[in-house]
């Protein structure tokens, strides 16, 4: 096996590093996000779709995040567990993993698309589908189409950040960038042009993740640092264990928002059904329609805030395996102020400028009601954007100095404890609306806990390197 030094990783300064690494990453994040945004905006303006082939999407979004939260587990425990191995010198360790995790990712996948196809209505009955007969029907549809894709969309993601560990953060993006723009094109083609509805939008998506799919495995063949050998392809315990315990953070943050997404689907379902408004039946599936697009809103926030935290991971993995504590520092403190600063700007959007938002997402079709709680949604659920932004970052970071139990914990309280406690309990006394305020209750409490784990965090960098070192590098 041949690797490639990359010595770089501690000796450019931490600001160019962040831009080299994090920017790429956004960018892959963000385009990965836009295949379901861009499924969303295309539905919401075909008039023969609207609100129910939202609603539709909203349905099927979560099951998406399961798949996702697969593929981060393996990618991005493979991206930490690579980075580290290079940062010790060991590119064998690198490439065992690699090879490890392409095989768990084909396995995964494959077991995930048979069950979504073995239980589609189940599941679309649990995520909150039986709002009415006309949004069951269309998410059916979707969710059939989306399932066959599956196998390359958790492919495409878990690959995604081990090219970036590989040293190729741009290959990484263009990668993602060459689905999406397919995806792109074709939607409005069998959207609007073949209309085919949901199974056009699904379609469209699918085909741009074959696209994705097929460029990492181009790129695995001819990776940059690590040259495989059949060995890396048998899966072995101990380096299966470690991959996946580095990611387990990374799934548990997807996997527990999906949990927090099926309460608030299913509390807008039933306190839906009896507000005067949404209770009739042509409006029924106007809530969960809306809170969709709030999420989509918000996952392109995320996607910007999670891109320059993991963007980050190769730098802290390598870093720390060599034992550089101050330049982590320095790297933690400028991610933290970055992030801030993009909650900033994503909350002088929502409370400023909701109806625009709202219009690109087909509001020009809709009954006022859609617009009246568009704009109360965007309003109240992200009020508290900055603080999520913050401990988003938070939750990455640590997991990439190697501080899994703190991060694993950080976010199982906030998507878990709070995130599905409070969409649950709130509703009870404040309706529809307490759905709403569960996100900017979770946050603020969350955010309380980070701040205390980062002030902790920052001693041990400062007071306590050695152990620091060695807890990490065992």
């Amino acid at each position: 096996m041949e690797t490639k030094s990359n010595s770089f990783l501690m000796e450019e300064p931490v600001g160019r590093l962040m831009g080299k690494y994090a920017v790429p990453c956004i960018i892959s994040l963000l385009v990965g996000a836009l295949y379901n945004i861009v499924d969303q905006i295309f539905i919401a303006n075909a008039s023969y779709l609207g609100s129910y082939g939202n609603a539709a999407n909203t349905v099927v979004f979560p099951l998406t995040v399961i798949a996702l939260a697969i593929a981060v587990m393996v990618g991005d425990g493979c991206c930490a567990f690579v980075s580290l191995s290079l940062g010790r010198n060991k590119p064998e360790d690198a490439g065992r993993s690699m090879g490890n995790s392409i095989l768990l990712t084909v396995l995964f996948s494959v077991v995930l698309c048979v069950v979504y196809l073995a239980f589609s209505k189940q599941i679309i009955a649990m995520f909150g589908g039986t709002v009415n007969e006309e949004t069951f029907r269309h998410s059916k549809e979707y969710f059939f189409w989306i399932s066959l894709g599956i196998p390359f969309y958790m492919f495409g993601q878990a690959m995604n950040p081990v090219i970036r560990a590989d040293g190729s953060p741009k290959y990484a993006m263009a990668s993602t960038l060459a689905g999406a723009v397919v995806n792109i094109i074709l939607d409005p083609v069998f959207i609007f042009v073949f209309r085919w509805g949901m199974m056009g939008a699904a379609v469209a998506t699918v085909l741009g993740q074959v696209v994705t799919a097929v460029l990492a495995i181009w790129y695995l063949i001819h990776a940059k640092t690590v040259r495989f050998s059949r060995e890396d392809f048998r899966l072995k315990g101990e380096v299966v264990g470690k991959t996946l315990s580095l990611g387990i953070c990374s799934f548990l943050s997807q996997i527990s928002l999906v949990a927090a997404m099926a309460a608030i689907n299913n509390m807008i379902r039933k306190y839906g059904a009896i507000d005067s408004v949404f209770g009739q039946e042509q409006y029924a599936q106007i809530p969960m329609a809306v809170v969709g697009i709030v999420m989509k809103f918000f996952q392109i926030v995320i996607s910007i805030v999670v891109g320059m935290a993991a963007g980050c991971i190769p730098i802290v993995g390598y870093n720390m395996g060599a034992g550089a504590s101050r330049r982590v520092k320095e790297l933690f403190t400028k991610l933290l102020l970055s992030e801030a600063v993009v909650g900033v700007l994503a909350l002088v959007i929502v409370e400023f400028f909701p109806v625009g938002l709202i219009g690109i997402f087909g509001a020009a079709n809709e009954s006022s009601y859609y617009t009246d709680f568009a704009v109360r949604a965007f309003r109240i659920y992200l009020c508290m954007v900055v603080f999520a932004c913050v401990n988003k970052a938070a939750f990455i970071f640590l997991q990439a100095m190697g501080k899994a139990y703190a991060s694993t914990m950080l976010s199982m309280v906030r998507e878990i404890v709070f995130g599905v406690g409070f969409a649950i309990l709130l509703p009870m006394f404040y309706g529809l609306d307490g759905v709403l305020y569960s996100m900017p209750v979770s946050d603020i409490l969350t955010f309380i806990i980070s701040v205390i784990v980062i002030l902790s965090t920052y001693k041990q960098l400062e007071g306590s390197t050695a152990e620091m070192i060695l807890e990490f590098r065992g």
